[in-house]
């Protein structure tokens, strides 16, 4: 018995189903298997075709209705008998391995080239572990360098103090001569 499946959704492409179906017609020893996506106005489907005795075809029948993958959003399964040529399912199985190949092979690229940055990026890491070596070697001067810090503001407060009674006068008397002076040229 020959029949064709047209399963029709807004999801069953990329969901796995074409595997998922293949997997089930193995299990009810069906030899003559195919599946391919299709589109029809704004869903998508796909098509299915299986070949083998009545009850094996029936019984995945009943999988098809019953069973779907995990991810897939169907909205209709259709059946009708077919008088068409179908494919052995290990033809089948190979030429899926082909498609997902073709499908693997721009990634896998992609990924060699990504990887060939990464390690261009990690050659210059003995570079940058130098540098660090470097870095951490003046950075153990910090300690002792505030500390130097500390006696240098310790040193210019002792030389405010030696400087300001060196003055004799205060700021409150700074500030009335800047006054007078101000008032002689008529800036006040």
């Amino acid at each position: 018995m020959k029949l064709k499946i047209k399963i029709i959704g807004p999801k069953v492409h990329d969901v796995g189903y074409r595997y998922f179906l293949m997997s089930m017609a193995m299990s009810n020893r069906i030899r003559m298997f195919e599946a391919h996506n299709t589109e029809s106005d704004n869903n998508q489907e796909v098509l299915v075709f299986v070949d083998a005795d009545d009850k094996a075809v029936d019984a995945f029948r009943a999988l098809v209705k019953t069973k779907r993958p995990a991810h897939s959003e169907v909205s209709n399964i259709a059946f009708e008998d077919f008088d068409g040529e179908i494919m052995r399912i290990g033809e089948y199985a190979q030429f899926c391995s082909t498609v997902q190949l073709n499908k693997a092979i721009p990634v896998l690229l992609d990924m060699r080239d990504d990887l060939k940055a990464v390690r261009k990026n990690t050659d210059m890491i003995p570079q940058m572990s130098d540098d660090l070596k470097v870095v951490r070697k003046n950075t153990d001067k910090i300690p002792q360098m505030g500390e130097d810090i500390k006696e240098m503001k310790e040193d210019i407060k002792g030389m405010r103090e030696d400087i300001q009674p060196g003055y004799g006068m205060s700021m409150q008397q700074v500030r009335a001569d800047i006054r007078a002076i101000k008032e002689r040229l008529g800036m006040l």
